[in-house]
């Protein structure tokens, strides 16, 4: 691409911008030095170097690597894909850095044959198409996937209808209330409330033969403000398209669970496989769901149940009455990872590792390119101080996954490929995903949380001379219900971050290896209806989200300092405090719940335990650092103290992971297995005192007991070595 030059205004504004950071900055690092020791000796080179990298990333770039990428339908296997790819790894070539890609086999079904019809007491059949809008030229591109579920199940059913609202277990219970059973019968659920995926799982476990799934213009159209083309909502043509793989069991390659799908390894078949959909299932538009369910009779929905198209919304069964066909092609398609490094020059076996996807359901603007472009930006970034002479003291490797979409594939297979590697390497992962106009947000390892906060006091909020930090706080402050939960923030002093369920790319590297891991973005302030749909355009995007790209290039300045500061860190920012009192509070939200004989005082015990240590260890910390007694330069007791912190978050996994899920191993994280996409913070315990398995429960106590203990040792000899060096 041609190169961006910079005028007068813009340096003149960088000046200014440098300045500030410098100053800002430098006031931080007075109140936190003592309590970190993340920049002692050298504090003051690392500054310059972090300004200078802030003021390289550029809005006109960030807007040409969208409008290049998002200019052809590119899904996982598709030629433009493959283009995409290559044209990648060439830009992270010619930044100066190394850059290789990597391909798995994967099973991914693309849709030979889809029909839903109402066959009675009326007779209609459903467009299952997106229709080209003048405005937006991509919307008639070439080489558009339809609208479809991929790994539904192939098949040919007629049955009743029933509106079962979301689709949760919840709903199905309110069902079991009126008296109403699905088994046998259709579904049709609303978009909303739980992923996608666990829509038709749940139908299945019911006895359902199919499920249709609508976006309703109350969550999702013209309930919320103007339509696409107009405004930036879904119109009554658009689709949702998306995956209904049960990742919940596993994400990645349903034919090689455990292990990288290379080409020539070993698979499970179609029928072994666990997480493929054994039902029928598509996605319509609420202009195809009108007219089955206002064919719907049966009890009236209750009012949380009713949408906002123009018409009473009844439950059924019957007498709609609907025919549903799904028939795919199973091939193996080629997903292709762009692998770029830059190697450490004092640690290039310790990984911070930084990534986002780049396929797409179709042109993907949005999702995900305008996440993509921003780690394109900071590679760029990073090349260019590489040529003034700067070099990370850990490697640097940057991700572009592909086959996300379809279920987090591209990372799981890679994650799986090259695990032995990771575990002894990896000391974070840095993900984001589609990025937008709107405020910071950051979830991930609690032992994170006070790094997160660090970072966003150095980079500036767009339009402001606020940080990233102080927005965000006033953001929260005005979002915070009530009194008591202000006062509860302002005692704390920072700002959290969420807990990571599932969703993107840092799921492999969290929930089955035990890599710290957050996952940041930009957003909330933007309208949008056009995911996963063919109007998620470079059209779209640049009218209704980031227009200006300015909140990009910020994002771009806050995952690459910290990137930076990680790669440069004396002492790896590992704290324990914050993940102490974040798993206390898991225990007591736990505690609320009803449970029978399930003692959760070895929990509370074993958190103790943890926060004594935890306390310690930063003791020691804050002591050798005003003493200025860290070991110097490249020696073992460093290597050893931060292997010691990046190996923490390692301490806990169990081994045999959760019931009937063993490939999610975290002991405090995972998505929940209703849930698809939200967490449930210690799983094992919750999920089984939800289920009412009483015994099961108290076998997961002693589990998160164990891990709890093990991280508790891991920082009790970070401690002693921190205690000799005092010494």
């Amino acid at each position: 691409m041609p190169c961006v030059q910079t005028d007068h205004r813009e340096f003149m504004e960088a000046t200014r911008f440098m300045s500030n950071e410098y100053r800002r900055f430098s006031n931080w690092l007075l109140v936190v030095i003592l309590a970190s020791a993340v920049i002692t000796i050298g504090a003051q080179e690392k500054i310059d170097w972090e300004v200078r990298f802030r003021a390289v990333p550029q809005t006109e770039r960030l807007r040409e690597y969208v409008r290049l990428m998002s200019a052809e339908p590119h899904h996982v296997g598709s030629p433009a894909g493959k283009r995409v790819a290559e044209w990648m790894r060439d830009q992270f070539r010619s930044w100066g850095l190394e850059a290789t890609i990597e391909e798995y086999e994967i099973l991914f079904p693309t849709p030979k044959e889809r029909i839903v019809e109402l066959v009675s007491p009326q007779v209609f059949r459903a467009a299952l198409k997106e229709p080209i809008i003048r405005d937006d030229p991509d919307s008639g591109d070439e080489g558009q996937l339809p609208t479809y579920n991929a790994y539904s199940g192939d098949g040919e059913v007629t049955a009743p209808l029933v509106y079962v609202n979301y689709g949760v277990p919840a709903d199905y219970e309110q069902l079991q209330r009126l008296g109403i059973d699905v088994k046998g019968k259709i579904v049709i659920a609303r978009y909303g409330g739980s992923w996608r995926g666990i829509k038709p799982k749940v139908a299945a476990e019911h006895g359902a033969v199919g499920c249709l799934i609508y976006s309703d213009p109350r969550e999702d159209g013209y309930y919320q403000g103007d339509v696409y083309p107009t405004g930036p909502y879904r119109n009554d043509t658009g689709v949702q398209r998306g995956s209904v793989m049960d990742m919940p069991i596993h994400p990645g390659d349903p034919l090689t669970p455990g292990w990288g799908a290379t080409k020539g390894a070993r698979r499970l078949s179609r029928d072994e496989a666990k997480t493929l959909m054994k039902i029928p299932v598509l996605p319509i538009s609420y202009g195809d769901a009108l007219p089955l369910l206002r064919a719907l009779g049966g009890p009236i929905a209750p009012e949380s149940w009713r949408g906002a198209l123009p018409i009473t919304y009844h439950i059924g069964a019957g007498p709609a009455t609907v025919r549903l066909k799904v028939v795919s092609d199973w091939s193996l398609q080629t997903a292709r990872n762009v692998i770029a490094r830059i190697p450490g020059s004092d640690y290039p076996d310790e990984w911070i590792v930084r990534g986002n996807h780049h396929d797409a359901w179709v042109n993907g603007a949005d999702d995900p390119v305008s996440g993509m472009a921003t780690v394109l930006e900071e590679a760029r970034s990073f090349g260019e101080l590489l040529k003034q002479g700067w070099r990370p003291k850990r490697t640097i490797v940057f991700c572009a996954w592909d086959a996300e979409e379809p279920g987090l594939i591209g990372s799981t297979e890679w994650v799986e490929h090259h695990a032995d590697e990771l575990r002894q390497k990896a000391v974070v992962y840095i993900n984001s995903d589609s990025t937008g106009k709107g405020w910071f947000g950051a979830g991930g390892s609690h032992t994170l949380e006070k790094f997160v906060n660090d970072v966003t006091r150095s980079v500036t909020m767009p339009g402001s001379e606020r940080t990233l930090w102080e927005a965000s706080w006033t953001r929260r402050q005005e979002m915070l219900r009530g009194d008591e939960e202000r006062r509860a923030q302002r005692r704390r002093l920072e700002l959290p971050i969420s807990a990571l369920g599932s969703g993107s790319d840092y799921t492999p590297f969290l929930d089955h290896l035990g890599i710290a891991s957050l996952n940041i973005g930009m957003g909330g302030d933007s309208g949008g209806g056009i995911y996963h749909s063919i109007y998620d355009s470079f059209t779209w995007y640049t009218r209704f989200s980031d227009t200006t790209f300015e909140y990009g290039r910020t994002l771009t300045q806050a995952a690459g300092t910290m990137t930076m500061r990680l790669a440069d860190a004396r002492v790896l920012p590992f704290e324990f405090t914050s993940l102490t009192e974040t798993v206390s509070g898991y225990i007591e939200e736990i505690a609320q719940l009803p449970r029978q004989n399930v003692d959760l005082t070895p929990l509370r015990q074993a958190v103790d335990r943890l926060r004594l240590t935890a306390d310690e260890y930063d003791r020691m910390l804050r002591r050798v650092s005003a003493a200025g007694s860290l070991p110097v330069g490249k020696s073992q007791r460093i290597r050893d103290l931060n292997r010691l912190l990046y190996q923490s978050e390692r301490r806990l996994l169990s081994e045999a992971g959760l019931p009937r899920r063993p490939w999610f191993r975290h002991q405090i994280y995972a998505p929940g297995y209703y849930t698809g996409y939200g967490v449930k913070t210690l799983p094992g315990v919750r999920e089984a005192i939800e289920q009412r398995n009483w015994s099961e429960a108290t076998e997961q106590v002693k589990m998160i007991v164990t891990a709890l203990d093990a991280l508790s040792n891991q920082i009790r000899q970070a401690a002693g070595l921190l205690s000799e060096q005092a010494n």
